[in-house]
């Protein structure tokens, strides 16, 4: 079995290791542009070791953002702002991706800094949210329009035209957001898609939006190129999407050219329980990866190098995704292997800080 610290290749890209930077949204950007927060956010994680660094969820039309101050690449115009950002993160020796994202009926909804989650009227900088069926999300979320079959379709386009985007911009991973309650994950759950369309009902019509919108990334998206799929593994309620019809799903986007199934979970009910603990979201990520045969990241509470070191030796993931602990320690990769014994390249910039055995890291085009 592999280390937390070897190295891991998908396609034609491959990882110095098996620590990727979770997307994480900084809800820091005006009209979807990215600025300097993020060059310095998403850089400073490159600079600490990891092997890949993700951006936040990025909304593939202007509707489809969670807050008037997401990331988007919507238009030409953001790609510049993005390239930049890739350019110094490939040059640290990490590689760059970028999370695709529409937030169907949790979108147009206030900061969250802002105190309780609200939606952001038309008025105020928000716009008209959209959703498989008419029903909000909870209190205090906007009442969501139903998609046409017509409106898919174009949704569909919007992540195509995202990635060819992203391709522009120099990323070499694109992962599609189907989790947390956002559109693709509400088409999914019978509990939010009531539909009675090809698009509802039956499992095979609730996965359809999905599988189309890989489609639609994998014609755009190059053979070379990874592509990761993000799934809420259960609502954490009885009557919702689970486990099984996780499983599931995973084989069939395998099939359609996904790599690696992303295993998170929740975020599409309000009333869910979570059971939230240490590595709580691990065993989703192990039974996708054995019954589904496809790559898998474990991501949720992985907060000590002996954990992360434990899922991959394991086989239980073959990558760990970290997020608030790289918030706390932008540098963790870097400690991690000296934690766990391994010879890990540091910034020249840094190396008179660094372990003795440490050599510096080769800069990337």
């Amino acid at each position: 079995m592999p280390h937390l610290f070897d190295p891991m290749t998908i396609r034609g890209l491959t990882l110095a290791n098996r620590i990727v930077v979770s997307p994480m949204c900084e809800y820091s950007s005006s009209e979807g542009f990215a600025n300097d927060w993020h060059l310095v956010h998403l850089g400073s994680r490159a600079v600490g070791g990891a092997a890949l660094t993700m951006t936040e969820a990025t909304a593939v039309t202007a509707e489809g953002r969670i807050s008037p101050a997401d990331l988007g690449i919507w238009s030409d115009r953001h790609v510049d702002g993005l390239a930049r950002i890739v350019r110094f993160v490939r040059s640290q020796g990490s590689a760059a991706g970028i999370q695709l994202a529409h937030a169907g009926r949790k979108g147009s909804t206030s900061l969250p800094w802002d105190g309780p989650l609200r939606a952001v009227p038309p008025s105020a900088g928000g716009w008209q949210v959209v959703g498989p069926t008419a029903d909000p999300f909870s209190d205090g979320y906007a009442t969501p329009v139903p998609l046409s079959a017509g409106d898919i379709a174009t949704i569909a386009e919007a992540f195509a035209a995202a990635a060819a985007r992203a391709l522009a911009a120099g990323f070499d991973v694109v992962e599609v957001h189907a989790a947390h309650g956002y559109l693709i994950h509400e088409f999914l759950s019978p509990l939010s898609n009531t539909r009675a369309d090809q698009y509802g009902g039956s499992f095979e019509h609730r996965v359809r939006l999905c599988m189309e919108i890989v489609d639609a990334v994998r014609r755009v998206w190059p053979d070379g190129r990874p592509l990761f799929v993000r799934l809420s593994a259960t609502d954490w309620t009885d009557g919702g999407w689970d486990l099984d019809q996780s499983v599931e799903l995973s084989r069939r986007l395998r099939d359609r050219g996904a790599d690696l199934i992303d295993c998170s979970s929740g975020g599409n009910l309000s009333t869910a329980k979570v059971p939230v603990a240490p590595g709580y979201q691990v065993p989703f990520a192990e039974r996708i990866r054995r019954e589904a045969n496809v790559a898998t990241g474990a991501v949720g509470l992985i907060t000590s190098p002996q954990q992360a070191e434990e899922i991959i030796t394991s086989g239980r993931a073959d990558c760990v995704l970290l997020a608030r602990e790289l918030l706390r320690d932008p540098y963790w990769p870097l400690r991690a292997a000296r934690d766990l014994g391994h010879r890990a390249p540091w910034p020249k910039q840094y190396l008179r800080a660094a372990p003795p055995e440490a050599g510096a890291r080769s800069a990337k085009g």
